[in-house]
């Protein structure tokens, strides 16, 4: 297997010369946003989000860390700090994945098949047991609100608060503090 740089640059190639809008932080291959729509077949549809994705230096080896910049309503996504909760990103990652996998079949799998019974969002979770249309207006509601070409370009315009780019950690950090995901 090629070094971890190498495998950095073909993962971020094949990304950038997807139909995905990427954009490097400071240049770097290892930080960027990536311009991520709501799935046609789920109430997140019509929805944009930017998503922020840090590779470690361990990568693909380690897991790249990934969060929502602008809201979202879902059980197994933190609606402040945009943490993901996806067993797939978090304990069963492999070098076998990319980060084409990540926007093509993670997330939008992720969204069309919450698993409440394992929440970061709470509220969100009861929602979705206790009265599944109800989640799904709201879905819809936080959608129109959050998820629009404003809401992207606003995410992170207070990026020079180092408090929102803490706010979004690697996933080992919620398995050392006992958190099951």
């Amino acid at each position: 297997m090629s070094s971890p740089k190498r495998r950095i640059e073909v993962d971020m190639m094949k990304l950038l010369m997807s139909d995905y809008e990427v954009t490097l932080v400071n240049d770097s291959m290892q930080e960027f946003f990536v311009l991520f729509h709501g799935p046609d077949d789920t109430p997140f549809k019509g929805g944009m989000w930017k998503v922020h994705v840090e590779l470690p230096d361990q990568y693909p080896y380690k897991s790249p860390s990934i969060g929502f910049m602008n809201k979202i309503f879902h059980p197994n996504i933190d609606e402040l700090s945009g943490s993901v909760c996806l067993d797939v990103i978090n304990q069963t990652w492999s070098p076998m994945f990319d980060m084409i996998n990540i926007f093509e079949v993670f997330l939008p799998q992720l969204l069309r098949y919450p698993n409440p019974t394992d929440p970061l969002n709470g509220e969100a979770a009861a929602m979705l047991m206790r009265d599944p249309s109800a989640y799904e207006v709201k879905v819809k509601d936080h959608t129109s609100k959050y998820a629009t070409k404003e809401a992207v370009e606003a995410a992170g315009d207070d990026e020079d608060d180092d408090d929102d780019m803490s706010s979004i950690h690697s996933f080992e950090d919620d398995e050392a503090a006992g958190l099951e995901l």
